[in-house]
């Protein structure tokens, strides 16, 4: 666990000082006291708690704490020993009079690998606030202080209390990992806490308001804005100019999509920007906006306005209304009470970044040249919605476009474009799908071929023909690993002599937020959070967590990555104007990249599992998307918080 020496704030009550005092002076083997005041550390000591016992033992750790004479101590174990049954020794304390609640508590937590905290000194996140009401959580003493995937850590006097844990699971409907909170600081923890949120909210709801009143007084610089009882068109000049300011403004800010929504018909319309991932707010507007905004965008991209009950899509070129090259995707959905929801999409046109450029490690860039430099073959590219498999396989034909071959690609949508490339733009609806695409370029001389994605099994099987008539294609798959990828385009009937003469290799891939660089910040990293990356590390690639294959890792990373004295370091995210507060700017790749060599081509035409395919692949020194992970968090690029969010193994 990682130890902070903490001092015993000036304003406690003197009937917290002892307790206070258990849980300051209880040293660890190197003489600091086990007390989190950090987010990070946290979050890993809670995850990683195992509740192992130690060698210490409850009667000398109060001993050694000096809230109980050694003296007292011998009394009491020589009760226990007179009684039949016996009678717990901490409760025996307890009810002599010996020691209090709170320092019974302190010293269980030291025995127990319970991360203690110090509430004064942590600030709780939002997201972690809003999973717990405020009643509860003053009523119950408990303070919400991070939210993971899945995961609530939370601060309380009684971190082995069944009853609360099981509560808040119910509430929140997460797995709730409990920390101790120094004795007598949850109460105006709590309060604190909530408070500051609220003050957050109001300034984020007077900024909004700001926001919408400077995007009005844009909008009247040109016409003025109607009344409040006048009836807001999609032509009237004011809702013109604000939906050109905001589309403006997401391109300012690097957003990837705008989300247009809202709950009712009477309600605000809330208006948020996806960037690097996650969703902003941006602007609200009121509801009578809401119907003229709609049509505007509906126009924009040349939809049916009469049409409110089926969803459409469609797309606009911005270069038509604005000076800015810009083109946008338009999802409309209708939703409840006659709403509709519009999310768009913005497709930039933007250039292909250079493939060192993606995130790649030196050995997985190295692998992936070697593979792409083949004459023909497979290439598969896989990953859920929005992870980047676009942009990687964009950088690969930007590799391979030197002018000397013939490239084609069959897009859903064209969202990069580069000059040397045949770009198709594919249309289910007229029957010019993937399929047919394919069948069109074998015809054109292609040298290589790029196919949006391999949805069925006839685009699979003639990606597969065209791969072993001398081209070299590149295609993309939804699937969580490259081992899987495998599994899955043999369940959905490819030949598997055909395929695993085909396939060059399978890269995987996840999106992290990267660590701001101008206000990131280096701490040495604690035993207890190496051991929990180590613990991850061996877990992933499904390997004994024994302390042989530990120590080899650790001594790997300490040459690789340690300072001057073998110690490693973490990257902490601070928050400063060049991120918007948030820590983290721009976003970059973690990948698994899978070679098919001899040992994958037998599995493939003996139908392996996918669990024998990736044994094999990590027997060839594949490391997996956690593990790529994790030495980008050793290099200070991201963090252990965004690695364990972006995948599942």
């Amino acid at each position: 666990m990682t130890s902070f020496a903490r001092t015993i704030p000036a304003d406690l009550a003197d009937d917290a000082l002892p307790a206070h005092r258990a849980a300051r002076d209880f040293c660890t083997p190197d003489g600091q006291a086990v007390v989190l005041a950090d987010l990070d550390a946290v979050w890993h000591a809670a995850n990683a708690q195992v509740h192992l016992l130690h060698d210490w033992r409850l009667g000398e750790v109060l001993v050694a704490n000096g809230s109980l004479q050694p003296e007292a101590l011998q009394q009491a174990l020589a009760r226990q020993r007179s009684q039949q049954p016996h009678q717990p020794l901490g409760q025996l304390l307890q009810d002599a009079g010996l020691v209090t609640p709170a320092e019974l508590n302190v010293a269980l937590a030291a025995t127990m690998s319970m991360p203690v905290v110090d509430t004064a000194e942590l600030q709780p996140e939002p997201e972690a606030l809003a999973a717990l009401p405020e009643a509860f959580a003053r009523r119950q003493r408990a303070l919400p202080l991070l939210r993971r995937p899945g995961t609530l850590v939370v601060a309380v006097d009684d971190p082995w209390a069944r009853p609360l844990l099981d509560e808040m699971r119910f509430l929140t409907n997460l797995r709730i990992l409990p920390v101790m909170a120094l004795p007598q600081t949850l109460d105006r923890a709590v309060a604190q806490a909530y408070e500051r949120r609220r003050q957050a909210q109001i300034k984020q709801e007077h900024a909004i308001e700001e926001l919408a009143a400077e995007l009005s007084a844009q909008a009247a610089a040109s016409a003025p804005l109607p009344a409040d009882d006048e009836v807001i068109t999609e032509s009237s000049s004011a809702l013109v100019r604000l939906v050109h300011t905001m589309i403006e403004d997401a391109v300012q800010r690097h957003a990837s999509d705008i989300h247009i929504e809202a709950t009712g018909p009477a309600t605000p319309v809330v208006i948020r920007f996806r960037v690097d991932g996650t969703l902003v707010p941006y602007l609200e507007m009121p509801a009578r906006w809401r119907p003229a905004i709609v049509a505007r965008l509906k126009i924009m991209s040349d939809l049916d306005i009469a049409e409110h009950r089926k969803p459409q899509d469609g797309k606009i070129d911005f270069s038509r209304f604005s000076t800015t090259p810009m083109e946008l995707r338009v999802v409309i959905v209708p939703t409840s009470h006659g709403v509709e929801d519009v999310v768009l999409r913005l497709l930039s046109g933007a250039k292909p970044m250079p493939l060192d450029d993606i995130g790649l490690n030196a050995d997985n860039l190295a692998r992936l040249r070697q593979v792409i430099a083949k004459p023909y073959g497979l290439v598969v590219v896989c990953g859920p919605t929005g992870c980047g498999k676009t942009t990687s396989l964009h950088s690969i034909l930007r590799e391979l476009n030197n002018g000397e071959r013939k490239i084609w690609t069959a897009e859903d949508p064209i969202e990069i474009t580069q000059p040397g490339l045949c770009q198709v733009q594919v249309n289910s609806r007229i029957g010019w799908t993937f399929a047919a695409a394919m069948r069109t370029f074998l015809r054109a001389d292609p040298d290589v071929i790029m196919i949006g994605e391999m949805r069925d099994e006839e685009t699979a099987r003639i990606a597969i023909e065209a791969s072993l008539t001398g081209h070299l294609v590149f295609s993309t798959l939804h699937t969580n690993s490259a081992a899987e990828s495998i599994a899955r385009l043999l369940e959905i009937g490819l030949d598997p002599f055909n395929f695993s003469d085909s396939l060059l290799g399978v890269l995987a891939q996840r999106l992290v937020r990267r660590l701001c660089t101008q206000c990131r910040r280096a701490e040495v990293a604690g035993d207890d959070e190496i051991d929990a990356m180590a613990h991850a590390w061996l877990r992933s690639s499904h390997e004994d967590d024994e302390p042989a294959r530990r120590d080899a890792l650790l001594t790997r990373w300490r040459h690789s990555y340690g300072d001057g004295q073998g110690r490693l370091r973490l990257w902490r995210r601070g928050g400063c104007p060049a991120c918007g507060g948030h820590g983290y700017k721009g976003r970059m790749g973690i990948h698994e990249l899978l070679v098919a060599d001899d040992t994958i081509r037998h599995h493939i035409r003996h139908r392996a599992s996918a669990a024998d395919i990736l044994h094999s692949a990590l027997d060839e020194h594949m490391l997996t998307m956690r593990q790529d992970g994790i030495e980008k968090v050793l290099q200070g690029l991201t963090d252990m918080a965004e690695v364990l969010a972006a995948n599942n193994n």
